[in-house]
């Protein structure tokens, strides 16, 4: 297998961040799986690697700069210059507005915000040096319609959009892109959790049904949009914010 860039995907010991890391990688792209647990990273890392792709594992927290510092120049190392970054890592709490604290705010928007900046400053200069980058950022569908007892959850995600779309204007003559996925309803382990904890408020088939194509959604599926935004053929495509939610809202 030829490789053309090397990707590193936060998140990729699971759901979307481990379709995202077996899909860039049989597009060609080798892949650091950079997860919280290392030996999730490892795993499929070693399926890509089995498959015939290139890929190595990375254990670090995003909230963690230093240990994310560490893994950003092991994959460098060992792979090369970083010029695709996906940024899927991500935490969610259902918590009623009234009963949302300090802690609870600030362990959110760490995760799902600042650690995203934190990260593409780190590999910045990487695709600064290669005149060539992409940068996919996960934002959510709450960002977009609103979600009750996820105001700090919907907020950082919204930030995270906002983000996009300032970098996309920043860094756009670099010959960088930057764009982001809107995941809906897919079925992460995230969202299992949430099914199996009863946390939304009715069943979620009553919410899938409602949609246009009245289904979950595949982490295959949001893998398939972000590979479309790290490819060639999105040069001249940034700025935008891609729905993956069977249609569900504009």
């Amino acid at each position: 297998m030829t490789v053309s860039r090397v990707a590193l995907v936060t998140g990729g010991g699971g759901g979307i961040g481990a379709a995202t890391c077996v899909r860039l990688a049989a597009d060609g792209l080798a892949v650091g799986v950079l997860g919280r647990r290392l030996d999730k990273a490892r795993a499929i890392a070693d399926r890509i690697v089995a498959q015939g792709g290139v890929a190595m594992a990375v254990g670090a927290d995003v909230a963690n700069s230093e240990a994310m510092q560490a893994a950003i120049a092991a994959v460098r190392a060992e792979l090369g210059q970083i010029t695709v970054l996906v940024n899927n890592a991500g935490i969610e709490e259902f918590t009623p507005f009234p009963d949302i604290d300090d802690a609870a705010w600030d362990r959110i928007m760490t995760v799902n915000l600042k650690a995203v900046y934190r990260t593409i400053q780190a590999v910045l200069p990487d695709m600064e040096a290669a005149g060539w980058g992409r940068i996919v950022n996960l934002t959510a569908l709450g960002a977009q319609i609103g979600a009750a007892n996820m105001v700090h959850y919907t907020a950082s995600k919204g930030g995270l959009a906002a983000m996009t779309r300032s970098l996309a204007v920043e860094l756009g003559a670099k010959g960088i892109t930057v764009n982001a996925v809107s995941p809906g309803f897919i079925l992460t382990p995230m969202a299992q959790r949430a099914i199996d904890g009863d946390l939304f408020p009715v069943p979620y088939e009553q919410i899938v049904a409602t949609y246009p194509v009245p289904r979950v959604g595949r982490p295959e599926e949001a893998a398939a949009a972000i590979a479309y935004f790290v490819s060639p053929d999105a040069a001249y495509t940034t700025g935008q914010v891609l729905g993956v939610n069977g249609g569900c809202c504009p």
